[in-house]
């Protein structure tokens, strides 16, 4: 029977790919605008509601906590599932990998204690909760992430940027497959506990294994240059933005994969999207050979 799903945040990155995968389960897909919608209102009727909400991190303090806050009460009254795409910030870097769900949460800087606080709420309220946790993003078009934002900004110059150790793993998740996974675990229902904190494993990559794919999809081969970081390190007195990435700098330092076991046995036949597929919709087309 279709369902009906909410989405907060139907213009952004998992809000977007969420979207369009319930809607090709054939269910009754809504955006929420928060400009003229009430939540509460919005949420009653509702099976599922899908948070792609995320603001920047300078406003996480101010608006994180709330912004939640508001969706777990609406998810108390109407009974729908939450479906939250959680991240890697919680773990920090003295957490031993590969990341689990029984992975410790020992991040100490700001933004990962928000985001422990979050999921925290979720987990304490009695919300039947989905938390789909994943690396950064590989997406469809350009939406500011760190692959099309950075790495990839430079490639009609013949550079790969990247932001950190290009010898160690990174976790990465091509977002279609990833809201496809967040569909067929809404599929599993009540045989989710309430509270399933599911790590999604997408690709673990070092940076020269990334730049190897790119390279096998682009017509002309690229280079890899290391990011600058002391910009960024110039600009943080007056740039909030530029504060925050040197707080999260530690993940493109620090060795890390994602534990997919919990994943597979949920979801057993989920077909991932082969990285080369990935990378080229990922790419900008007209550099594709």
């Amino acid at each position: 029977m279709p369902r009906n799903v909410l989405v907060l945040g139907a213009t952004g990155r998992f809000g977007r790919a969420a979207f369009r995968a319930f809607e090709a389960a054939g269910d009754t897909v809504l955006p929420f605008d928060r400009g003229r919608d009430d939540l509460m209102r919005a949420a009653m009727g509702k099976d599922i509601i899908v948070v792609g909400w995320n603001p920047a991190y300078p406003d996480w303090a101010a608006q994180v906590p709330g912004l939640h806050a508001r969706v777990i009460a609406a998810s108390k009254a109407s009974g729908a599932t939450v479906i939250v795409p959680g991240n890697v910030y919680v773990f920090g870097p003295q957490t031993p990998g590969p990341w689990s769900a029984r992975s410790p949460h020992r991040a100490e800087n700001p933004l990962g204690r928000i985001r422990i606080a979050m999921e925290e709420a979720y987990r304490t309220s009695g919300v039947r909760t989905i938390l789909l946790r994943a690396g950064d993003f590989l997406d469809t078009e350009a939406s500011g992430n760190w692959f099309d934002a950075v790495m990839t900004a430079k490639l009609t110059k013949g550079r790969f940027v990247y932001p950190g150790n290009p010898d160690i793993p990174h976790a990465w998740a091509y977002l279609p497959d990833m809201a496809r996974a967040a569909v067929g675990l809404a599929d599993l229902g009540d045989r989710l506990p309430v509270f399933a904190d599911i790590p999604f494993p997408g690709y673990t990559l070092s940076g020269r294994d990334l730049l190897a794919s790119v390279n096998g999809c682009l017509e002309q081969p690229v280079v890899m240059k290391q990011m600058a970081w002391w910009p960024v390190q110039l600009a943080r007195p007056f740039w909030p933005m530029g504060r925050c990435l040197l707080e999260m700098r530690y993940l493109w330092n620090t060795a890390h994969s994602l534990d997919g076991s919990l994943f597979e046995g949920l979801l057993p036949g989920f077909e991932h999207t082969e990285l080369s597929e990935a990378l080229h919709q990922a790419l900008p087309k007209d550099l594709l050979r």
